[in-house]
């Protein structure tokens, strides 16, 4: 069909820090993310609705991985500790405008690996990869007001504040307004 830009899928990631690798997730990554997505902490700040129900771990790896890469909206990885090749996050893009080159990416991280900054590490060898490798022009964050930590994984990783999007997400709590953190091509020179 004329004018009809060609549906893009999402590129097979593979990228390593000293510290871990993000890579596609697998059926064997199952359980852990369950895990993961079911704690308290994660609960409370995952970007959707309470009515959503918990995230099967199995799914999110396979069907929901797949059908996120095949519409090209973006994809969804495990951040593995190179140390012990356990299995301690997750990342996912999403919001994909291909046309535009952005994409944004959201992170959950295990209990247990929190606060030894394998997030922000994990996002910025991510966000890089996507602008090195893949042509993105911009990488974008969403953090919901009060999310102290994913505040500075944002400023970790090299992101900039750009501003509040208000009642722009929701959380299990309800509706929430939403700070937009950004990295682009520049930020790289």
């Amino acid at each position: 069909m004329r004018g009809q830009l060609p549906l893009r899928q999402f590129p097979v990631l593979r990228v390593s820090t000293p510290r871990v690798h993000v890579r596609q997730l697998a059926d064997e990554d199952a359980k852990p993310v369950t895990e993961i997505f079911a704690d308290k902490q994660t609960q409370r700040w995952l970007p959707f609705p309470r009515d959503f129900g918990q995230i099967d771990g199995t799914a999110w790896c396979t069907e929901m991985a797949q059908e996120r890469r095949d519409s090209g909206a973006g994809d969804h990885y495990g951040i593995v500790r190179r140390e012990d090749d356990r299995l301690v996050g997750c990342l996912w893009t999403k919001r994909t405008d291909w046309g535009a080159k952005v994409t944004e990416i959201s992170y959950a991280i295990a209990p247990e690996a929190r606060g030894f900054g394998i997030a922000p590490e994990a996002v910025d060898a991510l966000a890089i990869a996507l602008i090195l490798e893949h042509g993105f022009q911009r990488i974008e964050l969403r953090v919901a007001p009060g999310n102290t930590a994913s505040r500075r994984v944002a400023e970790k990783a090299g992101f900039t504040y750009e501003g509040l999007l208000r009642n722009a997400g929701h959380v299990h709590s309800g509706r929430v307004d939403l700070e937009v953190w950004s990295f682009v091509a520049a930020d790289l020179r």
